[in-house]
């Protein structure tokens, strides 16, 4: 190996201290609209599952750039003329751990649909007792649109008609 390459791992090189994870939040699995929240030095020993999603929810309700994922939050689609009415929800409750630094991806662009053991579902439950390290990537989404969407996995690349 050359001089001065390091042998450390990507995520073993920070402490679980100050760890980057990727949050993928996931609004519609069949036209894989989802978009990617990287945390900076998130400290993975003190925060809870619970925690995380409170992050990522604010994130969405104050940054830039998430407006259209704000109505996922909320629980509501307005009236879009294509079969969704006000009264048809999509609640951001599930953590799914999609993958780790130097792990396997899955063959699925959009969330792993093996591993349901991988579903966070304890929300007190602290980061690192849970399997979670730096550079980890986790899936955000509706549990029963996920549960729908395990089913029957097809990707639609057609328009909402």
């Amino acid at each position: 190996m050359a001089e001065g390459l390091s042998h450390t791992l990507t995520n073993e090189a920070v402490p679980r201290t100050e760890a980057t994870i990727t949050v993928r939040v996931i609004k519609s699995f069949e036209y894989r609209t989802e978009r990617s929240l990287i945390l900076h030095k998130l400290n993975l020993e003190t925060t809870t599952v619970g925690d995380l999603k409170d992050i990522v929810r604010k994130t969405i309700q104050t940054g830039a750039g998430w407006r259209p994922f704000r109505n996922a939050v909320l629980g509501w689609y307005p009236t879009l003329g294509h079969g969704m009415s006000s009264s048809s929800s999509l609640y951001l409750d599930t953590l799914k751990l999609y993958t780790k630094a130097h792990g396997a991806k899955t063959t699925n662009l959009i969330i792993n649909l093996d591993h349901d053991e991988w579903i966070l579902e304890d929300d007190t439950k602290i980061l690192a007792d849970v399997g979670l390290e730096n550079e980890t990537e986790v899936s955000f989404f509706d549990r029963k649109a996920y549960e729908t969407f395990r089913l029957n996995p097809e990707v639609r690349w057609d328009t909402m008609s």
